[in-house]
């Protein structure tokens, strides 16, 4: 398991020297290989290969025309490349992504649980400023989704499904409570 923040650098070849506290832990449990990518190009994500492989194994059981899974691969393709870690324990940050996430110079590589999440360390700054986190309730406005209840179930249109496939946020209990009955 990947936790905490470490402090690295990317170098001019475009190589992310993984930082020690995270190297072990990812060459003991995964090995070398991994696969390198972006969800929206301002990040990069860092996967052990058996991790990534689990996330393929989840998407190749979903419809092969699922809105949410074709769009899942468009981004994590068009910003991915598999790598492996070299000898001193650096990976290569594929070119497409170094730009589009401004990764040069010194960087911040946070654990997140079973990968690594490299930002820009004044663009980090920025989303963390932007988009405060406001308390382990957080919540999706029912607003923003249609669900339909009755007294038995709730039943989560394909809307909500797209929304929730990859969110990091859930809906909260008072608000699963406070729906309208049929």
């Amino acid at each position: 398991m990947f936790r905490g923040h470490e402090q690295a650098r990317v170098d001019d070849k475009g190589r992310l020297k993984i930082p020690n506290v995270f190297r072990s832990a990812l060459e003991g449990k995964y090995g070398r290989a991994l696969f390198v990518t972006s969800l929206s190009g301002e990040d990069v994500r860092i996967y052990p290969m058996p991790v990534w492989i689990e996330i393929e194994e989840k998407l190749g059981k979903m419809p092969s025309t699922h809105p949410a899974r074709l769009r899942y691969l468009d981004r994590v393709n068009f910003f991915g490349q598999t790598g492996e870690l070299d000898t001193q324990g650096r990976v290569l940050i594929p070119q497409r992504l170094r730009e589009t996430a401004t990764m040069t110079g010194d960087v911040d590589v946070l654990g997140a649980y079973n990968y690594l999440d490299v930002w820009n360390h004044d663009r980090l700054l920025t989303k963390m400023q932007r988009d405060p986190f406001n308390g382990i309730r957080e919540c999706i406005p029912l607003e923003r989704i249609k669900i339909r209840a009755d007294v038995d179930r709730i039943e989560l249109t394909p809307e909500i499904l797209d929304l929730l496939a990859f969110a990091d946020s859930v809906i909260c209990n008072q608000d699963i409570e406070n729906l309208p009955k049929k």
